[in-house]
């Protein structure tokens, strides 16, 4: 609901790290830090019993494992959008959190500015990525093994109208709702309307996979 702050909850199995990213965050007055995790298994049950509008997630944890735990957040707390914040960022991990569906992969030497950003990001339905992982995802797309993968994303492209087509294509270059609506002389809030059609028609959890799948898609 408009005005109420953003409700985060903090995973990671390091006391001390869970402390200064408490720190960072709520030096914002619209982040509030509502519960604290020290494994997999208890970030998907602070999430929901706070009602969490993200939660904070490390890969390496006792118990559950980040990545492990993330496909089980998404089902018992589904309004909470999750973001990978981790020391390990390898591709696989990038194209793990991606594929099960979360928010955004943050490395922890992350500027505090930037963590707010992405929390921010977030919370109001956008993806936020590193640009260590966005170029993991841009090496992705260079790998011969993505022929089937293009091909299935050409076959759900299809069901998009031009102008739909048009607007994601400009997703995939990375491009925000403003810039987007310059390039096709539309109104920011028009091609808002769209990015929703679009993700709805797709399938897609965020901005992120429809701008994979126009990649995939060689749009």
């Amino acid at each position: 609901m408009a005005g109420q702050p953003i409700r985060v909850v903090i995973a990671d199995d390091e006391p001390l790290i869970r402390a200064g990213i408490r720190m960072i965050l709520i030096s914002d007055p619209e982040i509030e830090v509502v519960g604290e995790a020290a494994d997999g298994r208890e970030a998907v049950e602070a999430a929901r019993a706070h009602a969490a509008d993200v939660v904070l997630l490390d890969i390496q944890m006792p118990v559950l494992d980040g990545l492990s735990a993330l496909p089980e957040l998404r089902r018992a707390a589904p309004a909470a959008r999750v973001i990978v914040l981790t020391t390990f960022g390898e591709r696989e991990n990038v194209l793990r959190t991606l594929e099960h569906g979360g928010a955004g992969f943050l490395l922890k030497d992350t500027a505090p500015a930037e963590l707010i950003r992405a929390v921010r990001a977030a919370a109001a339905g956008d993806a936020y990525l590193s640009p260590a992982a966005t170029r993991h995802v841009v090496e992705r797309l260079a790998m011969g093994r993505e022929v089937a993968r293009a091909e299935q994303a050409r076959t759900r492209v299809a069901a998009l109208s031009e102008k739909e087509r048009d607007v994601l294509a400009l997703l995939g270059e990375g491009l925000s709702n403003a810039d987007a609506g310059k390039r096709l002389h539309m109104s920011e809030a028009t091609v808002k309307t769209y990015v929703s059609r679009i993700l709805a028609k797709l399938d897609c959890e965020n901005r992120v996979q429809a701008a994979l799948l126009a990649r995939d898609a060689g749009l």
